[in-house]
């Protein structure tokens, strides 16, 4: 099989965070030898290599393998699956693909799918069913997969179906020449668009969620009101870069995050009516909906854009905004005369 000297980023972000604290029995232990007890299933050594590389850190900060430990310390271990022993099973889960070819595909991924196995999501996720669909796919790493998107987040995804494909979009990634377009329902009213470019790292404190944090990647996001309603602003996010959870930690940082978040949202108003509250809880995941993407063909040389419907709990929760504020449905216009079909394909450019 041909490797990819490609380094990895934010799109492939599929680290297996796990968050443990130090029993008291291990009051004066090293961490090396701390984590071992703690973590059985990984050697020491490899364990050792990770504190070294800075992936295990002791109440948010890094250390070192003698670092002495206390008992009652938080942990946060980055676990990184070894390549050799990681085999992943096929599995007949269905799949929403919107368009296929001999290089490519394009699908459009239901809120609450996991993208790729880890973090306690070892089955039932995309990967698993791409290895079910399409057998061949696990000749390339990571079954073609290229980027992400978070388990409660909807919309379209590309695969590679060729390790050249998979390279090829890689570096579209990291050359930002890969176009996304979110639609999303953001906490509170916005009073105009904008763009926020603020660096984002793992959290300092809490290693599960991400921040704004001074010394993290370069991270820009751009956003277009396009309704306000009483309480929440429907909006369109445009990327340039892709780290992981953008939108939602963006969007967080200048007060109006997404609607529903489990993990960076705030609690409805107190006047919030009774019916856009049980939208909210209806709805359980973040607003976040991936509705475009565009793309150079990585054979044909083809930009190609796709447009996927809005899906349906998501289109509930704006209609019921939408009557909150006695809007009717036809009174918006989103230049989409298509939301009744699954996805419209745009040629762009020859």
């Amino acid at each position: 099989m041909m490797q990819s000297d490609i380094e990895l980023n934010d799109y492939n972000d599929f680290a297996d965070i796990r968050v443990l604290s130090v029993p008291d029995d291990l009051a004066g232990t090293r961490l090396d030898a701390a984590l071992a007890k703690i973590l059985p299933d990984f050697s020491r050594s490899r364990l050792t290599t990770w504190i070294k590389e800075g992936r295990v850190t002791v109440d948010g900060e890094t250390a070192q393998p003698k670092t002495k430990l206390w008992g009652g310390e938080t942990l946060a271990v980055d676990v990184q699956p070894d390549p050799n022993e990681v085999a992943f099973d096929a599995e007949d889960i269905d799949l929403d693909i919107l368009y296929e070819d001999a290089t490519i595909l394009i699908i459009n991924k239901p809120a609450g799918l996991v993208v790729h196995p880890g973090n306690g999501n070892w089955s039932g996720t995309l990967l698993n069913a791409l290895l079910f669909h399409y057998p061949e796919l696990r000749q390339i790493p990571r079954a073609g997969i290229v980027h992400r998107l978070d388990k409660e987040t909807s919309g379209l995804m590309v695969v590679a179906r060729t390790l050249q494909a998979q390279i090829h979009l890689i570096n579209q990634l990291q050359e930002r020449t890969v176009k996304r377009h979110y639609l999303a329902v953001a906490h509170g009213l916005i009073a105009a668009d904008g763009t926020i470019d603020a660096p984002i790292a793992r959290h300092p404190k809490d290693r599960i969620k991400m921040a704004v944090v001074r010394t993290g990647k370069p991270s820009i996001t751009h956003y277009h009101v396009l309704e306000r309603f009483t309480a929440y602003t429907l909006i369109e996010c445009r990327l340039e870069t892709g780290r992981t959870h953008q939108i939602r930690v963006h969007m967080a940082h200048i007060n109006h995050p997404l609607a529903a978040d489990p993990v960076y949202g705030i609690a409805p108003k107190m006047d919030t009516s009774s019916e856009v509250r049980m939208a909210l809880e209806e709805l359980n995941r973040q607003a976040l909906h991936a509705r475009k993407l565009s793309l150079v063909h990585p054979e044909s040389g083809k930009t190609m854009t796709w447009k996927a419907a809005i899906p349906f709990d998501l289109e509930q929760l704006i209609g019921t905004l939408r009557a909150d504020v006695g809007m009717s449905q036809d009174e918006f216009d989103d230049d989409d005369e298509d939301d009744d079909h699954d996805c419209e394909l745009i040629y762009v450019r020859e």
